[in-house]
Parts: structure tokens; C-alpha cells; sequence
């Protein structure tokens, strides 16, 4: 039984790291592809994040109409539409308008992927080894992302890789990652079958009439969705989860286009920041895991809330500083918003926190463990849908007001965080 579990988890392991390494190869240097290939500015950029997270807005939704399948089959499709919209970004060179469909495919599998990785990887956990396998499995993830930067430096420098030629290499190699990701999904649906799947009640029922879905039947069925859903025991979890939004868009999005468009900075570049941001979190997430089963909760999500905070103030003052000529971009104002950069990014990771917390939500209630799955996405879900409107207002006012108040908004938005730590009532430690 014990050697089941080790060989299921290698397996686990080897899902996790494709993935990594498939989106080390396409959603980390997308900006730059946007850049590039489509000479986009800020607003337009801004606007790229509708179909990057529409998928993630739509993953409650999704997941819910797939819940009978289970989620390991679930986390196989996902790798599959990863993968199809990769291939085709990489082989054509689309209108605006088709490279957004594309988009959206090869971020829905992505996305659909993004809770089902931390609820199956807890239930593969041993029962005492939540937080260390927590923190094991965030460290492989940003091992990968590390090596998937090497790849990018050396084939941008050596001229391999570019965002203006008819195929996109990059691309391709990110899409085979994906189809290793879709060989190891195959092998856990094979070893430990299907996976957890939800119950008929926490499925989407929107009374079908005839067996064809109705306007007037879904608006019947969607408030009793909505409120098996959203429980209220979880809202402090969604909550998080809307914070992290906003957070995400400023570090994920606003963060690497201060570095693309301020200080005049390639792929190159780029790659270069997410290599020491990921070999740095491979040290720095195993550290999270061990701090949380030693820690608990609690004195992890005051971690979390004090590192958005500090990051954001201080990445205010630099970009400022440049955007407003009193720093020059080439000099140590550029170089301190490339360490808020890898602060940002380590920070970050400290985010896993609160899918533990979710498990202690749903264990102090005595819910069954399908809640964990169904909580993480509908917080995803929420996630995307602030994310979409804080991406559009960023840009706004990256454009009008001037480029610093997106973080300093970000720092305010992260009192938060700091707001659910001192409320959280004392609990067991992450494991």
C-alpha cells in the first residue's frame, strides 16, 4: 500500500512538473508574445486578460458540469486543451481576434487544472504530511519554472525561440510539455481512477426541461447553485481568493509590463527574472511548507498579508520614480523594481497557505473532503472575475493617473489579508 502511494505520487510529481514547464514556456512570457507580435499598449494589454481569465471565471461553472467525471479524468482533459491551444498558437500566426479564442482555449485547460491540483495533491498526501507535501510539491513547481527560464534565456539569446517568425518554437516545446502532462494524468486515472467526484447535490442542477436546458430553468436553478456554492462558512476563504485577484493581476500582469514597457526590457530578460525567482522559491516555498505544519495557520496568513503589502508600497516608489523621470531606468531604481519583481513573485507562493486554510474551513464544519474541490473553485472563480475588472481599471489608470497608483492600490487592497489573519480564530497546525 505504502509503495501505491510513493509510485502514485512520483506520477503526481511528473504531472506537476510538465505543467510547470508547459507554462513556464507560454503563459510566463505571453507578455512578451503580446508585445511583440501585436505591438499592444497598456489598455490593449489590459484588455488580453478578458480571454486569459474568462476561463478561470468560468471554472466553478465548468468544473460543476463536469463534476461526474472525477477529478483526476477532469485534470486529463484540462491537459489536453492546454495543449491543443498552444499547437495552434505556435503554428500559426493568427488575427487579434483568432489568437484570443486561442488564448482561451490553452488558458481554460490551465485553468480548470489550477484547483484540481492542490485538492488531488492533498488527498495524496499522508494524513500528517499535508504542509510538507504542500510545500514539496510548490517547490518542484518552481524548480521547473526555473529550468523552463534557462530554456527561454538561451533560446532568445541564441536566436531558437521568437515571437516574430511563423512558428513559434516556444510554443511547440511548451505544447509537447503538455502532452508529457497528458501522459501522466493518464497513468493516475489508470492507477488511482477517476478521483474524488462530487455528489449529485453539489452538481449543477438548473431543471432541464425535456431534457434541453432552458433560460427560464437555469434562472430557476441558479439561486439554490449559488447558494450551495457559496457557503457561508467559506467566505472568509473567498475573500482571500478575491484579494489574490487583484494581487495576481498587479504581479502576473502590471509587474513584468513595468519591467517590459518602462524599463525597455526583452523575453531575455524576463526569463533571466523568473530564474532567480524560481530557484529562490524552490528554497523559499519548501521553507512555507515546513512553516506551516510548524507555524499553523494563522502566523502564515499574517506572513502573507505583511510580504503584499511591504512589496507593493516600495514597487509603488520605484515605478514612480521612473515613470515620473526623478530615477533612470537604467540605473538602481530599475534594478530595485526587478527585486520587487522576484519579491513579488516569492511572495506569491505564500498563497498555498490558504488552500490548507480551505481544508481547515471545511474540516472544522465536518463537511465531506469534495468540499475542498468545490470551494477551490468557486474561490478560483471569484478570483477571475476580480481579476478580469481589476486587469481593465489597472490599465485606466496605469494610463491616466500614472503607473505607480496600481501598486499603491494593490498595497491598500492587501489590508485584507492582514484584516482575515487577525480574525482567524487559533486552529491546528497545516498539516
Amino acid at each position: 500500500m505504502e509503495n501505491k502511494r510513493r509510485r502514485d505520487l512520483i506520477w503526481f510529481f511528473v504531472l506537476l512538473a510538465a505543467v510547470a514547464l508547459g507554462n513556464g514556456m507560454s503563459d510566463a512570457v505571453y507578455a512578451n508574445y503580446f508585445k511583440d507580435a501585436y505591438h499592444v499598449d497598456a489598455v490593449r494589454r489590459a484588455f488580453l486578460e478578458f480571454p486569459r481569465e474568462l476561463p478561470g471565471m468560468l471554472c466553478m461553472v465548468v468544473l460543476s458540469l463536469l463534476a461526474g467525471l472525477g477529478e483526476v479524468r477532469v485534470a486529463l482533459i484540462a491537459q489536453v486543451l492546454a495543449a491543443l491551444g498552444l499547437t495552434a498558437l505556435g503554428l500559426l500566426t493568427p488575427s487579434f481576434a483568432l489568437m484570443c479564442v486561442l488564448l482561451f482555449v490553452n488558458s481554460m485547460g490551465m485553468h480548470l487544472f489550477f484547483p484540481l491540483q492542490d485538492s488531488i495533491g492533498m488527498a495524496l498526501a499522508e494524513p500528517d504530511r499535508v504542509g510538507r507535501r504542500m510545500g514539496q510539491y510548490g517547490s518542484l513547481r518552481t524548480a521547473v519554472s526555473c529550468g523552463a527560464g534557462v530554456l527561454v534565456f538561451f533560446g532568445f539569446r541564441l536566436g531558437f525561440f521568437s515571437f516574430v517568425t511563423p512558428v513559434k518554437w516556444i510554443f511547440l516545446a511548451g505544447a509537447a510539455a503538455f502532452c508529457l502532462a497528458v501522459a501522466a494524468a493518464a497513468y493516475l486515472l489508470k492507477e488511482v481512477g477517476p478521483g474524488q467526484k462530487r455528489s449529485r447535490a453539489s452538481r449543477v442542477r438548473f431543471e432541464p426541461a425535456g431534457g434541453v436546458y432552458t433560460i427560464p430553468g437555469i434562472l430557476r436553478g441558479l439561486p439554490d447553485y449559488l447558494k450551495r456554492r457559496f457557503r457561508k462558512e467559506y467566505r472568509s476563504y473567498y475573500f482571500l481568493a478575491m484579494l489574490s485577484g487583484v494581487q495576481k493581476q498587479i504581479a502576473y500582469v502590471f509587474g513584468s509590463w513595468a519591467i517590459i514597457e518602462l524599463l525597455g526590457k526583452g523575453a531575455d530578460v524576463m526569463s533571466l527574472l523568473t530564474i532567480a525567482a524560481s530557484f529562490l522559491g524552490v528554497f523559499f516555498i519548501a521553507l512555507v511548507g515546513r512553516w506551516l505544519d510548524r507555524l499553523g495557520i494563522k502566523a502564515m496568513l499574517y506572513l502573507d498579508a505583511l510580504t503584499f503589502i511591504g512589496v507593493y508600497i516600495f514597487y509603488g516608489v520605484f515605478v514612480g520614480g521612473v515613470a515620473g523621470g526623478k530615477y533612470a531606468a537604467g540605473g538602481w531604481a530599475g534594478f530595485a523594481i526587478m527585486a520587487m519583481f522576484i519579491l513579488d513573485r516569492l511572495s506569491m507562493q505564500v498563497g498555498v497557505v490558504r488552500s490548507v486554510y480551505l481544508r481547515d474551513l471545511v474540516n472544522r464544519i465536518g463537511a465531506p473532503r469534495e468540499e475542498v474541490a468545490d470551494a477551490l473553485s468557486a474561490g478560483t472563480s471569484l478570483d477571475h472575475v476580480v481579476a478580469i475588472i481589476a486587469a481593465q481599471l489597472s490599465g485606466l489608470v496605469w494610463k491616466y493617473l500614472g503607473p505607480q497608483y496600481v501598486f499603491f492600490t494593490a498595497a491598500v487592497f492587501s489590508l485584507g489579508n492582514l484584516y482575515v489573519a487577525i480574525r482567524m480564530k487559533p486552529g491546528p497546525k497545516g498539516g
